[in-house]
């Protein structure tokens, strides 16, 4: 009996030295739901991730990728918090309007050149590199950071009537489905050509020879038959011709027919003496015709 007790004594005391706890469990009564665990602090959701973004973050990671529905939940979730950004208004409506309808209908081939983007011919043509996403679709392309070299773009004739998107808030539901969108008129091309060719030779005077021929090459898209009087108006014609046929030879030296053939469409309009787009104009539709041949 007395060993009986030690031996009890022993173990009880033997069971307390090594923290032994008896488990516990716990029994959730039938017809109730166990609690939801509390959420992990520092790891919001995905529609909080997305409400964060910066908007020069949706612009890169989404709108410059074609990534397009992605972009615009992205932008509606960023207008939520900021409602009065103005820029952001304007991608969106890029984005979900008709950018025929924003644009206008009325085009003019561009040939693409070495180091243009969507975003410099919007700046070069539309007045805004943010508009580079407008100008995009306008031409279809579902992704604005691919844009090749001798592919050939529309680009709208009357530029101005972009600058309508700045003027007005992106329409709601409601109105979008009652009325057009309100475009303000355009600068008249004819016009706006003389505007350009004017900077233009004001430029080539001051010895700004790039800029004046990127001006007076914007001025001879809106009129092909621009004339002037002005010595310095035939001298940079001149410029524009030599450095338009030189494109023009690069393209057809890589085999890229059609655009060198609208080089030289554009260059016979402004002068039909140039023997030499005459002459390789001709080489470029046989060469053409040749390789249609097989």
């Amino acid at each position: 009996m007395l060993v009986t007790v030690v031996l009890a004594i022993l173990l009880a005391s033997g069971c307390a030295s090594v923290g032994f706890r008896k488990p516990t469990v716990s029994i959730t009564p039938a017809g109730t739901t166990e609690p939801a665990p509390a959420p992990v602090q520092g790891s919001p959701s995905e529609s909080e991730a997305t409400q964060r973004l910066s908007l020069s973050t949706i612009v890169r990671r989404y709108l410059q990728n074609g990534r397009y529905a992605e972009g615009e939940k992205a932008l509606r979730a960023y207008l939520q918090e900021h409602p009065g950004d103005r820029t952001a208004q304007i991608f969106l409506r890029q984005l979900t309007e008709d950018p025929k309808q924003m644009l206008g209908t009325a085009s003019s081939p561009h040939v693409v050149q070495s180091g243009e983007s969507y975003s410099t011919l919007a700046a070069k043509y539309l007045g805004d590199s943010n508009l580079f996403l407008v100008l995009a679709r306008y031409n279809g392309s579902t992704d604005p950071a691919l844009i090749r070299m001798g592919s050939t773009l529309q680009l709208p004739i009357a530029p101005n009537s972009a600058s309508a998107m700045t003027a007005s808030p992106p329409p709601t539901a409601a109105s979008n489905a009652s009325s057009p969108v309100a475009v303000a008129a355009p600068m008249q091309p004819l016009r706006r050509a003389q505007q350009l060719e004017s900077q233009s030779l004001a430029l080539y005077r001051q010895g700004q020879k790039d800029q004046a021929l990127a001006l007076f090459d914007q001025a001879i898209t809106l009129n092909p038959h621009l004339k002037s009087s002005d010595p310095d108006f035939a001298a940079l014609s001149s410029v524009w011709i030599a450095n338009s046929h030189q494109q023009a030879m690069v393209l057809y030296l890589d085999q890229h027919l059609d655009q060198a053939i609208v080089l030289w469409d554009r260059i016979l309009v402004v002068d039909p003496s140039y023997e030499p787009a005459v002459v390789y104009r001709t080489r470029a539709l046989q060469l053409k015709q040749r390789l249609q041949q097989y």
